[in-house]
């Protein structure tokens, strides 16, 4: 996945909040700056409504069973880690890990089934894997033989062989926003880590401006392979660009730990990019994260949720196992935690793009499509609470979490249970705040179709729930309309 780093710190803007998270977070960058352009302005505020997506990390390495690209890196972490039966020296290992284009044939492959779980969970948008750091392109370039098409790749011969073109085919007739992940490092190219020198960490391993002609040509292949994306697979929504070690060096921000490491310039020419971008797929929405400025759209927390409600747009990108990409008997989440989170994420005012990784047969684990059936049961009656929905003062109240309808007229309240151990169940009676501007009408809980019993004193609501509140799954939503 994205850039790895040791630090526990997520900085999320000068205006916003740094909070100490349990897990490892990605450093977000400083200085959003608001999009000009109307109709990306437009398809952002779009984007905002959809609250739920689907992001995949898929590539040769699945057949491993091992994390996404990075044990390429020349760098001692724990996620970079190398088995010895894969290569006893480094070079051994990378040979077999490239070699492992020669096997990879996911016959199992069937984008269809994916958008049709994900969208009865919910779902409204996907983001795939079209390249990792490793350089592996799971779609039909024409600048490298290292794809899923090339004649090397057992797959190449199957007629879905164009990875990418699938996936977006079948999830964009089922109604999804496209996005398409990219990595802007690639460590296959020989004009990213030339041959001639050694790679020496997750950087370009020569000096740019000392071989600017070696790095011109690596500009050009990047170039070159975006405007096949965004030219060549339908309407694109997102372009969602990783490796944020890519970047001119005025960018670097020195208190964050990864960036200390960039020792030498290597800027990709992101306004050349984003024209291009932009002339192919009009107002699509561009992420270049962690790298703040006019080309970092909406900001990515990475399996971290931010503690308060953020000003920006952002979302967080969080696995349904413990990894992104693909591991045998992963420690998948449970439909329980998947909600409190997506409730904690739009309270908040982000989007939820939860990442499940294929396997190297081409689908998901059983367990995968257990758990979107059951969140599928608890989006059916709480929908209207979640989607094009913002964030609303108090936002987060103990137990309580609060969303609003875009104008205003609608507020919604979540009711979780994040310290019990076991699944939730309803309490006989909830009792919360309310903005004191807001004059509710009616009050319904979504699920049961009675009518219940509730009184308002001052600016707090007292709900009488009925006995049989076994409907009420994960969490209890109350929704006030005014």
């Amino acid at each position: 996945m994205p850039a790895r780093q040791k630090t526990k710190i997520i900085v999320l803007s000068s205006f916003l909040i740094a909070t100490k998270l349990l897990s490892q977070a990605h450093n977000v960058s400083e200085g959003y700056q608001k999009p000009i352009d109307p109709v990306v302005v437009q398809n952002l505020e779009q984007w905002q409504d959809l609250k739920f997506g689907l992001f995949m990390h898929w590539g040769t390495y699945s057949q491993w069973g091992i994390v996404e690209s990075w044990t390429l890196c020349p760098e001692d972490e724990s996620w970079t880690q190398r088995k010895p039966e894969h290569g006893k020296s480094y070079n051994e290992y990378v040979k077999n890990y490239e070699n492992l284009q020669t096997t990879f044939n996911p016959i199992g492959f069937n984008p269809q089934k994916w958008a049709d779980a994900a969208k009865k969970a919910g779902m409204k948008y996907v983001v795939f894997t079209t390249k990792h750091h490793d350089g592996f392109a799971m779609f039909d370039t024409q600048q490298s033989d290292y794809k899923i098409t090339s004649t090397k790749t057992p797959f190449s011969k199957n007629p879905k062989a164009d990875i990418t073109k699938e996936i977006f085919n079948s999830f964009r007739k089922e109604g999804f926003k496209i996005g398409a992940y990219f990595s802007k490092p690639d460590w296959h190219s020989d004009d990213y880590w030339w041959s001639y020198f050694p790679p020496k960490d997750r950087n370009v391993n020569y000096d740019p401006k000392k071989y600017p002609e070696k790095w011109k040509s690596f500009k050009n292949f990047t170039f070159n392979q975006l405007n096949e994306i965004t030219s060549g697979y339908g309407k694109i929504d997102i372009l969602w660009l990783d490796g944020g070690w890519v970047r001119p060096f005025n960018t670097i921000d020195p208190k964050v730990e990864w960036q200390r490491t960039i020792k030498v310039q290597q800027d990709i020419d992101m306004d050349k990019i984003g024209a291009m971008a932009r002339k192919n797929q009009p107002g699509i929405i561009i992420v270049d994260r962690t790298v703040s400025g006019k080309w970092e759209n909406y900001i990515t927390p990475e399996q971290a949720v931010p503690e308060q409600a953020l000003s920006v747009p952002w979302e967080s990108c969080i696995t349904m196992g413990d990894s992104f990409s693909y591991v045998p008997n992963d420690n998948y989440k449970s439909s329980q935690k998947i909600i409190e989170t997506l409730v904690k994420i739009i309270s908040r005012g982000g989007n939820y793009l939860m990442n499940i990784a294929p396997g190297p047969d081409g689908d998901y684990d059983a367990v995968v499509y257990e758990r979107l059936k059951e969140i599928s049961g608890w989006m059916e009656k709480n929908e209207s609470a979640v989607f094009a929905t913002r964030s609303v003062s108090p936002y987060h109240e103990g137990e309580f979490y609060y969303t609003r309808s875009k104008d205003g007229h609608t507020l919604n309240i979540f009711h979780l249970d994040t310290q019990s151990k076991s699944e939730y169940k309803a309490p006989s009676e909830l009792i919360f705040t309310i903005p004191e501007q807001f004059t509710p009408k009616s009050l319904k809980v979504l699920g049961i179709s009675s009518a219940v019993q509730w009184k308002k004193n001052g600016n707090t609501i007292k709900v009488k729930l009925p006995q049989d509140r076994a409907a009420l799954k994960y969490a209890a939503v109350i929704q006030i309309k005014q």
